[in-house]
């Protein structure tokens, strides 16, 4: 798979790049980047599905939504992640193996290319503990008000374009390409919204059956 070589080494470049799929994304706006290629054998049956994020969770929970709506189109798919883990090697080798190892005519890789964040300062809503006691005096009360208020925290809005390609691997070239642009607005109490990974995925699913590039 020599054609392969320079598009790894760009891979494995982007590979350190934090993955931010966490918090409320926004509409999901796809482009095409390379539109499919006359040599493609299509439509492809088996594929491999690889994400390369810095985040092995991150990979794996996108890899493991891809799965799920290519196969829900009628697609045989294995995430790479199902025969990894976090120590295992990222490497064109082993990636190879797995095309070997299940027969696939072709591998669906994303992988992030583009990261806007603008970060805010808010602060935390203050809890406070009222103590009432009754005095001497009639009708008069002792009251204490005690306030716990939490540090700052911060609030980001993401700008996040991902990439995917899918590679022939007959043809051991990438056939078709995209670009998936997306918001992403992180609020103080938000930690992780799983739904941007199945939104993801339905979007790189419907493009591919869109472009006839897997069975409908």
């Amino acid at each position: 798979m020599a054609k392969m070589t320079s598009y790894w080494h760009r891979a494995c470049l982007l590979f350190g790049t934090a993955f931010l799929l966490t918090a409320c994304a926004a509409d999901i706006r796809i482009k095409n980047v390379q539109e499919v290629s006359k040599s493609a054998d299509t439509p492809y049956e088996k594929v491999l599905v690889i994400s390369l994020f810095k985040s092995f969770d991150a990979r794996r929970y996108l890899e493991k939504e891809i799965v799920l709506q290519l196969s829900e189109m009628g697609t045989d798919a294995v995430a790479s992640t199902t025969m990894m883990d976090s120590m295992t090697p990222v490497t064109r080798q082993t990636f190879v193996a797995m095309v070997d190892k299940i027969g696939a005519d072709a591998l669906l890789l994303t992988q992030l290319v583009s990261l806007e964040s603008v970060g805010t300062e808010k602060n935390r809503r203050p809890e406070a503990t009222y103590n009432f006691r009754p005095t001497y005096y009639y009708n008069v009360w002792s009251v204490e008000l005690t306030e716990y208020i939490e540090p700052p925290g911060m609030e980001y809005a993401h700008s996040v374009v991902l990439a995917t390609q899918l590679i022939s691997v007959f043809e051991e070239d990438t056939v078709w390409a995209i670009e998936s642009d997306f918001r992403i607005h992180l609020d103080i109490d938000t930690t992780r919204d799983y739904s941007n990974y199945v939104a993801q995925a339905k979007a790189i699913g419907k493009q591919l059956s869109r472009d006839g590039l897997i069975a409908r």
